[in-house]
């Protein structure tokens, strides 16, 4: 590659134009830093910058342990950006409106629909959903409008990893087969997927005590041919399981 190619992609690549690997495969997930619910971006270990993505989130919401909504809003805090709110939440939720991207035939990806991009392989408007258990609910996890797709767990949350766990999965209120999970995003990003029944369901081992982060992906049909091939919807569900006592 020469010199110029080489700035022209670094310049593509920091400008969020051009994404080096598959913009659907991230997520938006919650997770605790220094104390801080934050919301981060990424895959496994890779933390994105969710900072120069934080203009495209939205719907942060907030609720205590009985589900009455109390106050959240966003914050950039250096490299991060954390969810403040009114009092101590048991659930928070959010959205992240990625955009549109076309996949080229070299692999790469250009922020731009199939219509701006002659020779794209495939085209898509990817939507990221995030909703995390904070804390104790007195009632089920409710749906969440604002999260066309969402991981809801049946029944508790256990209390030790291993645990068989059921979830149901559901797409803009209604349950939805054949939506593909892992049960960590963060640890185990290249695991084998699962597929949700029928009915919406799964059962999975709950897989860490501490961070878990389960990831579903579902593909809904394009209303916008000329631009985009379909939508891709990412939604994740993080909870922590509490480690034993310091000795």
């Amino acid at each position: 590659m020469t010199r110029l190619k080489m700035f022209l992609y670094t310049a593509a690549v920091s400008t969020g134009m051009l994404a080096p690997t598959l913009a659907g495969a991230h997520g938006i997930w919650f997770a605790q830093r220094a104390k801080q619910i934050a919301i981060i971006y990424g895959i496994g270990a890779d933390d994105l910058e969710a900072v120069k993505r934080q203009p495209n989130m939205e719907n942060v919401q907030a609720w205590d342990a009985d589900l009455n909504p109390i106050g959240a809003q966003l914050r950039t805090n250096g490299a991060l950006v954390v969810v403040d709110t009114d009092a101590p939440p048991a659930l928070v939720s959010a959205v992240l409106q990625n955009g549109t991207w076309s996949k080229l035939p070299d692999g790469e990806f250009v922020k731009k629909p199939k219509d701006e991009v002659p020779n794209s392989v495939k085209s898509e408007t990817t939507i990221k959903y995030a909703t995390t258990i904070q804390g104790a609910l007195t009632k089920p996890v409710p749906l969440i409008p604002s999260q066309l797709l969402q991981i809801v767990p049946v029944g508790a949350l256990p209390a030790k990893l291993g645990t068989p766990m059921t979830y149901r999965v559901y797409f803009k209120g209604k349950p939805v087969s054949g939506v593909k999970l892992i049960n960590d995003m963060v640890n185990d990003p290249d695991a084998a997927e699962v597929e949700t029944k029928a009915d919406g369901t799964v059962t999975l081992p709950v897989r860490n005590q501490g961070l878990n982060v389960l990831r579903a992906v579902y593909v809904s049909p394009t209303d916008q041919p000329t631009k985009i091939d379909h939508y891709e919807h990412t939604a994740t569900l993080s909870f922590t399981l509490p480690h034993a006592p310091e000795q």
